[in-house]
């Protein structure tokens, strides 16, 4: 293969711009041409591409978000889209493609090689929610990020003797609030993928731990579990004690990577890189299993399926009275 494009779509998250350093790195270093994708899939459809080289990439492995940014594309869904896309592919001679991104992306990538493109999906998504692989890039340092804030939203929550309802993202997948909650030692964690009885889970397990003498609280919802103000208000009305919402947002997306982010990006990029250098290769997604970086087809890895460990959840909720 002579030629390769890559891209980054959807959600940013940090270490994107890692993955796409040891893609470029490994590809010059092979022989292939690299072309840079601007704005995700909206840019391959209008040709948004620029010459990649070496020091394209320099001093950017430390940086959050992506230098290629990123769109989400409706015209991309539809079949006249992906045609363009695949038709553009063949007029600047990409023969391969690197998809940094989430599963939605990795949905485009697949119909994009039906049109004879090959693409090598590399899971970069805060939410941690692509089911073939262990942990996604941008997945520790957005934990790391939660820790940080609700350690400080901590300070005050303590000197107040208050209730602090902490929204992180993830509406439809709980790692981060799961992860990042146990390792603040929240009071409750909420999660998309189970259950809860507001009134059990929240009400009686603060009315439980103030008989123990606790006086400052932390609870930990995913932004898919309801609306963290209205839980705050709820809180105060039935406990009597002061509560106050803070909700996280899109700081969870931004930062600079942690060190296992990097490496991993790193490794993954590389991966993607000399995927590609065999013709013979067909599409697939990136992974890290069990600290091995490992592929899946990508009709196999789209069909897998990933929930939360009902054993990590039942010990966060043991440990947190």
């Amino acid at each position: 293969m002579k030629t390769i494009g890559v891209l980054t779509s959807g959600g940013d998250a940090p270490g994107m711009n890692a993955a796409v350093r040891a893609v470029v790195r490994t590809a010059l270093e092979n022989d292939m041409r690299v072309l840079g994708v601007m704005n995700g899939y909206d840019g391959l459809m209008n040709g948004e591409v620029i010459e990649m080289n070496l020091r394209s990439v320099s001093n950017i492995i430390q940086r959050g978000g992506t230098i290629l940014h990123s769109a989400r594309s409706e015209e991309f869904k539809t079949q006249r889209g992906q045609e363009k896309a695949a038709e553009m592919c063949r007029r600047l001679g990409i023969e391969g493609l690197v998809v940094i991104g989430g599963d939605g992306s990795f949905k485009g990538a697949q119909a994009l090689s039906k049109y004879g493109v090959n693409c090598v999906g590399v899971p970069g998504t805060i939410d941690n929610d692509i089911a073939c692989t262990d942990y996604t890039i941008g997945y520790d340092t957005a934990m790391n990020t939660v820790m940080e804030m609700v350690d400080r939203v901590r300070d005050t929550t303590e000197s107040h003797s208050r209730c602090s309802v902490i929204e992180v993202m993830g509406r439809s997948a709980g790692y981060i609030a799961l992860y990042a909650g146990i390792a603040v030692g929240a009071t409750t964690i909420l999660v998309p993928e189970f259950e809860y009885d507001f009134e059990l889970d929240v009400i009686d397990k603060m009315r439980k731990t103030i008989s123990t003498g606790k006086r400052h609280f932390v609870v930990i919802v995913a932004e898919g579990c309801g609306n963290a103000t209205e839980m705050a208000k709820l809180i105060q009305e039935k406990t009597g004690v002061e509560s106050r919402a803070t909700i996280l947002g899109h700081v969870q997306r931004g930062g600079s990577p942690t060190v296992r982010d990097r490496v991993l990006a790193s490794r993954m990029g590389n991966y993607a890189a000399r995927f590609l250098r065999d013709e013979s290769n067909k599409s697939c997604v990136v992974a890290v299993r069990e600290d091995e970086i490992v592929s899946f087809p990508i009709d196999e890895a789209l069909a897998m399926t990933k929930t939360l460990d009902l054993d990590t959840y039942r010990m966060a909720h043991e440990i947190s009275i």
